[in-house]
């Protein structure tokens, strides 16, 4: 691994990558909360990078949370995740409570509001690639009835603008708050192809251009709109299965 990195569309610090990689070792390894985790120099060959790199990552991920280094002991998994950590956001996130439900889209417009406008002050033209082919295929999975196609353009379009605003802290946070919301759907939408997949993409595409035409508040209202009507289509959907046990 370089100092930089090209990934998703742009140059990215080699330490925001690491503190990522960091993370993914924490998970696939089942490290709880108070273990010990490697030591700077032996992230760094797990990692293929050098210790400058990884003692970068390590403040990154002590500044979250996620890391406790304690001086001449090492490193070690922090027993508070901090608020960006999958670990305490599904502690309190409950799938089936209709008002955390309801606050994630809340959280979700706030955040979905600031990566687009940030997106439409910073994006590269390699990144509105990414963004635009991620709207192009939840448009192809609408047109085909194909919800997997649908879905996974979905999160890459969100994933991709999150990516355009160069922020690390909006990316993890962009891609929590969607991991909870698949949680939600559960007992509310499942991305499927209908009314609202055909809204969605006409609202991607209006996030689209005016990122494209960089223009951070129209980018930002677009954002809000998209967020908003999700909403709105999933009271619907929980209304309807409310009133339909009733019958």
């Amino acid at each position: 691994m370089t100092d930089h990195a090209l990934t998703g569309g742009g140059y990215r610090p080699g330490y925001e990558l690491a503190a990522e990689q960091v993370l993914e070792l924490i998970a696939s390894t089942r490290l709880q909360p108070g273990d010990r985790m490697p030591t700077e120099n032996e992230l760094a060959q797990r990692l293929g990078t050098s210790r400058t790199v990884v003692r970068e990552a390590v403040k990154i991920l002590s500044a979250l949370g996620r890391v406790r280094v304690q001086k001449g002991r090492g490193l070690y998994v922090a027993d508070d995740e901090g608020m960006l950590g999958a670990g305490r956001w599904a502690s309190f996130f409950l799938p089936t409570d209709l008002d955390h439900v309801y606050m994630l889209f809340e959280f979700r417009r706030a955040q979905e509001m600031e990566t687009s406008r940030l997106a439409a002050r910073r994006a590269t033209p390699a990144e509105l690639g990414a963004i635009e082919k991620a709207a192009e295929v939840c448009r192809q999975g609408f047109e085909t009835g194909r919800d997997d196609l649908f879905n996974s353009g979905d999160d890459a379009f969100h994933t991709c603008v999150a990516t355009a605003s160069h922020n690390m802290f909006l990316q993890v946070a962009v891609r929590e708050a969607r991991r909870l919301q698949a949680q939600s759907n559960l007992i509310g939408l499942r991305g499927s192809v209908g009314e609202h997949a055909a809204k969605a993409v006409e609202e991607h595409d209006a996030i689209y251009q005016a990122i494209r035409a960089g223009d951070p508040e129209a980018a930002a209202l677009a954002a809000a709109t998209h967020v908003d009507n999700t909403l709105e289509d999933y009271r619907q959907v929980i209304q309807h299965r409310i009133f339909a046990r009733t019958d």
